[in-house]
């Protein structure tokens, strides 16, 4: 189930340098946003209806000035949660200009509860990282890192990542990133696939940019997900194809409200 969240990663290019190549100019996405999905796991070779997701944007005050305040929430249904229970709850808040500044996650995954805080701040050109985890109540030991890189969450990677343009990428292009995890901050690996045509759950179809998430286990390389996202000026992920250890599964977009442009990658 932690693989649907990193689904939703869409980084769309490398991200390196300090505090003003940390932000981004903010083209795809408006307060009010709002982005629903059906989740769906393959069970014994059937596919069976297993929750949903929502993704929310609106404006906060923190710290004295206006930010985007970015909220992710996922829920298996009854059926799922007789094997598997999740309730987790993602929020993150970024400067207008998409720097990240704050991020936590709350997990109910099973009889397991965690819950993931970072903070991020910029001083002398380096990225600082601040970041604690508690599991069922244990906090552990925080942790602090000081980089020259930026680093991001779950998040704001998506919300950075969104506002670019992948006209210039070609298939098999590697794209690196760092992220926070709440307790490290680790390399990320995606790979552009190219283009497709995508039809999600309610018939509608996209021309989409598709990636792939990926993890080296002994030097070879491991599919995690797929997605495709709408090949216009929104980036909106429109479906994603997890592989899990026990199966596969799948996310399809089901609502789009607030947009901020024209859905111009719909096919009709």
């Amino acid at each position: 189930m932690k693989k649907i969240f990193f689904s939703f990663l869409i980084a769309l290019f490398a991200v390196t340098g300090t505090r003003a190549q940390c932000g981004a100019y903010n083209d795809a996405i408006k307060p009010g946003e709002e982005l629903s999905y059906e989740l769906k796991f393959n069970w014994k070779f059937i596919w069976i209806n297993a929750g949903w997701a929502k993704m929310t944007v609106d404006t906060v005050m923190y710290n004295g000035r206006s930010c985007l305040k970015t909220d992710l929430e996922s829920y298996t249904n009854k059926r799922i949660d007789m094997f598997f229970r999740m309730r987790d709850t993602l929020t993150c808040i970024t400067s207008i200009d998409l720097v990240p500044l704050y991020f936590r996650k709350g997990a109910a995954e099973g009889k397991r509860y965690s819950v993931d805080y970072v903070t991020f701040s910029y001083r002398n050109g380096k990225c600082i990282v601040d970041q604690s985890r508690s599991v069922n109540g244990k906090k552990r030991e925080p942790d602090h890192q000081e980089l020259s890189v930026c680093v991001y969450d779950m998040l704001s990677i998506l919300l950075q990542a969104r506002s670019y343009d992948a006209s210039d990428y070609v298939p098999g292009d590697k794209i690196l990133f760092s992220m926070a995890t709440g307790k490290d901050v680790e390399k990320q690996t995606l790979i552009y696939r190219g283009k497709e045509t995508c039809k999600v759950e309610n018939g509608l179809k996209f021309r989409c940019l598709v990636f792939s998430l990926v993890e080296y286990v002994k030097g070879e390389e491991k599919e995690v997900i797929t997605f495709y996202v709408t090949d216009d000026r929104n980036h909106l992920p429109v479906r994603l194809d997890m592989y899990l250890n026990f199966g596969s599964a799948k996310a399809f977009l089901s609502e789009i409200k607030g947009n901020k442009h024209p859905l111009d990658s719909q096919i009709e």
